[in-house]
């Protein structure tokens, strides 16, 4: 095994992302008398799987990577925005996610032919890994449009990156989704691939080396912090004033928990604890949770905002998300509490849940959902108008590509801090020593066997899942009514892998 930088170690229970996207199914056995129908059925399974992989590593894939959403001829392509046949998705559920489906059904197989579906997707992803250390939205092949990027591999020994794209974003899951896959298929491959194992290593010394020396991460970078002084240590607080419309600055450096960034970034160290030797993942992970702690609002709103200033006061975005207190991102914040705690034991981390818990509760519409923006220190629900965008009281026009009300999970995250906080020291302590194993399959139910039928039903002799759909980003006069969706492929491809895998047991 190659020695590097970050020597494996296995330690964390993140092992089974590849299979996040799945519901628990009840481990209900089959009888006996089941046997030969589910033995049938897995030979259909692996036929129709093999069809599946086949067609979209053959006839979808540009260079190993995919997008969102493809026309049934794959002739008309986007992901969030049009594309065309030389471009790639990084942001989910594009290139990474159809990666870690294809390495879930190696896996659940131990067919090479998925392994080496999974491996192309992994290099594409090396091709689109930016000077930056991270990963834009999209990856370009077209040569024109690629040569207007910072991409690291064409770069070669030119550092030069003046007048080229070098902006690595975490919103939206695009960088930390990237890492996955290449963490997961570096240690499939036990650390041989160079130019998988290369971009790992650089990838995660960049999101140690653009955290903020108060534990966040920014929405987008193109590099280490130039000076860290300008980003001192701070608590949140309420500014004695703040525009009340929209102000126009950028938010680029910000301290974003929107789209829920910073709770992604940590589950890809935590992901990067279980598999390289390294104590400055975890260190990052507590100096995050410690951010974290010191974002919770005082009094009366002792929840979070959807991003912070150097000033750690709440501040605009876009022009649709005010300086207030997000009853949405808070949501996401009080699990990431709670996944931190649960990975390092320290209860300083369990301790801000509690009151937040209470403050949203007392939040609560007459609908039963949160509002996504309460004004600060007055808790006044704040909405948009929908032509004009103007802060309003009123939800009776707003618009409607954004959610202004989101519903409440207040209750299913009470429970999970009830229980975190119910552990031992011993239980704990156990449950820390669990993170790193790699759940075994389930074993098979019939849940398992309807789903893997289904997704066979589904299926055209090609290996294609088409739905009625229309593009989403080419307008009305597009004529597109049938489309191929990643988000149902890797669906469906989960549904007949853990199958699979469960036969095998």
């Amino acid at each position: 095994m190659r020695q590097s930088t970050f020597p494996p170690c296995y330690r964390t229970f993140l092992i089974a992302i590849v299979f996040a996207t799945l519901s628990i199914v009840p481990c209900v056995p089959v009888s006996a008398q089941d046997e030969e129908a589910n033995e049938r059925l897995a030979v259909e399974a692996k036929a129709g799987l093999d069809r599946a992989v086949q067609f979209f590593r053959d006839e979808v894939s540009t260079e190993g990577g995919y997008l969102w959403r493809y026309s049934e001829d794959l002739e008309t392509r986007e992901g969030e925005g049009t594309a065309d046949k030389h471009t790639v998705w990084v942001q989910p559920p594009g290139t990474p996610s159809v990666g870690l489906a294809l390495l879930g059904a190696y896996r659940a197989t131990d067919d090479p032919d998925y392994l080496a579906a999974a491996i192309d997707a992994g290099h594409c992803l090396v091709q689109g890994q930016l000077a930056s250390g991270g990963w834009d939205y999209r990856i370009a092949f077209e040569p024109s449009q690629r040569s207007r990027y910072a991409y690291r591999v064409a770069l070669g020994e030119d550092s030069n990156t003046s007048g080229l794209r070098n902006s690595s974003v975490f919103d939206d899951n695009t960088t930390q989704a990237a890492m996955r896959l290449l963490m997961e298929l570096d240690r499939e491959l036990e650390f041989e691939d160079d130019a998988i194992h290369e971009a790992v290593l650089i990838g995660l010394e960049t999101i140690l080396t653009v955290q903020y020396p108060i534990g966040a991460w920014p929405q987008r970078f193109e590099g280490p912090l130039e000076d860290p002084d300008v980003y001192p240590v701070l608590k949140a607080s309420y500014p004695d004033e703040w525009p009340r419309t929209y102000p126009g600055t950028s938010y680029k450096d910000f301290y974003t928990f929107n789209d829920n960034a910073i709770a992604d970034v940590v589950n890809t160290l935590l992901l990067a604890d279980a598999i390289y030797d390294d104590p400055r993942l975890m260190a990052s992970v507590r100096k995050a949770g410690d951010f974290v702690v010191a974002a919770q609002m005082p009094d009366p709103q002792p929840a979070w905002a959807q991003q912070y200033n150097q000033s750690m006061h709440p501040a605009w975005a876009r022009k649709f998300e005010p300086a207030s207190i997000t009853g949405g991102e808070s949501q996401g914040v009080m699990r990431l509490l709670i996944t931190i705690y649960r990975a390092t034991g320290d209860r300083k981390y369990l301790e801000p849940v509690p009151r937040a818990l209470d403050y949203l509760e007392s939040s609560l519409l007459p609908s039963g959902q949160l509002a996504r923006f309460y004004e600060l220190k007055t808790n006044r629900p704040i909405y948009f108008t929908r032509d004009t965008y103007i802060p309003t009281y009123s939800d009776a026009d707003m618009p409607t590509h954004y959610a202004f009300k989101v519903s409440s999970s207040l209750s299913t995250i009470r429970r999970q801090y009830e229980s975190a906080d119910a552990l031992s020291e011993d239980e704990l302590e156990a449950a820390l020593e669990a993170f790193g194993r790699i759940p075994s399959p389930q074993r098979m139910t019939p849940a398992l066997a309807n789903s893997a039928r289904a997704a066979l039903d589904s299926l055209d002799e090609q290996g294609r899942w088409i739905e009625e759909d229309t593009m989403h980003y080419w307008g009305d006069d597009d004529p597109t009514r049938r489309v191929i969706n990643c988000a149902t492929f890797i669906q469906q491809v989960d549904a007949l892998s853990r199958y699979l895998a469960a036969v095998r047991q």
